[in-house]
């Protein structure tokens, strides 16, 4: 029988490397990802909003005055800019729900955000979203 001492095999470095390349890989992916995802070029389509007290997908109470938005897949915390191509009026709104879930919206705004916007008369907009961080 052979004693392999605290090393635990002849195999033990092959798997540590193993698990160190993957380690490596899965954050690389991610990373790359993540900053993929904030350089993404602007998207251009309706807004709507909404401004019921409700917890949101991120657990935090709805704020209808608050500068908040809601993206179907942005990060929680991403801060975007909203622009009415119409208007050219702009805000920065922090992602911290989920939504819009009606075909041809791609996001929600927060009361206080649509009042700047100067959309709560009309109910949707056509709107550009761009990440800023």
């Amino acid at each position: 029988m052979q004693d392999h001492g605290a090393r635990g095999g002849d195999d033990h470095g092959v798997h540590m490397r193993s698990a160190t390349a993957i380690l490596t890989l899965a954050a690389a992916l991610l990373v790359g990802g993540v900053f993929e995802s904030a350089n993404a070029t602007p998207s251009r389509g309706l807004a709507s909003h909404y401004g019921y007290r409700s917890k949101t997908a991120n657990g935090e109470m709805m704020n209808p005055q608050a500068m908040t938005a809601a993206h179907p897949s942005l990060p929680f915390g991403t801060h975007v800019r909203v622009t009415d191509v119409a208007t050219h009026r702009t805000v920065v709104v922090r992602i911290n729900d989920r939504g819009p879930f009606v075909k041809g919206r791609i996001i929600d705004v927060s009361t206080a955000a649509a009042e700047a916007l100067g959309i709560i008369g009309r109910g949707v907009a056509m709107v550009e979203v761009e990440v800023v961080s």
